[in-house]
């Protein structure tokens, strides 16, 4: 059983920044990749960033580069996400994922990652 936990969500001005943790446990990934993505009200979910075990490879969606950062501890067996420079379009409900593999892209933006937690919700107001 994998369990995959969010937190770290809430209400921010725009400009400002919040930062997203996510804690897995009961089965560790020796080789696969974390990810966040999000849903935004009446939207289909989307991909945002992704990062290979080592951490030696980040992926990031277009409309986020150069705002949020991707970082992993794998002693703790946690995926943080830095979001900074935080626009309305950003309010959505942030999902982690988890992968069994790494590199594997465009599989995660099209289809998703094989393990998911239950979301926190991060609402920017203008």
């Amino acid at each position: 059983q994998v369990q995959l936990v969010e937190s770290g969500g809430g209400l921010v001005q725009a400009g400002g920044s919040l930062r997203l943790s996510c804690a897995s446990s009961g089965r560790t990934f020796s080789s696969g990749a974390m990810g966040w993505f999000r849903q935004a009200p009446g939207k289909e979910r989307e991909f945002v960033v992704a990062i290979t075990y080592s951490g030696a490879r980040t992926y990031y969606a277009e409309s986020v580069k150069g705002r949020f950062t991707v970082s992993r501890d794998n002693a703790k067996n946690t995926v943080y996400l830095q979001m900074n420079s935080l626009k309305p379009e950003d309010t959505a409900v942030y999902y982690c994922a988890a992968d069994l593999y790494s590199g594997d892209y465009s599989r995660w933006v099209r289809y998703g990652m094989h393990f998911w937690g239950k979301g926190t919700l991060v609402t920017v107001s203008s």
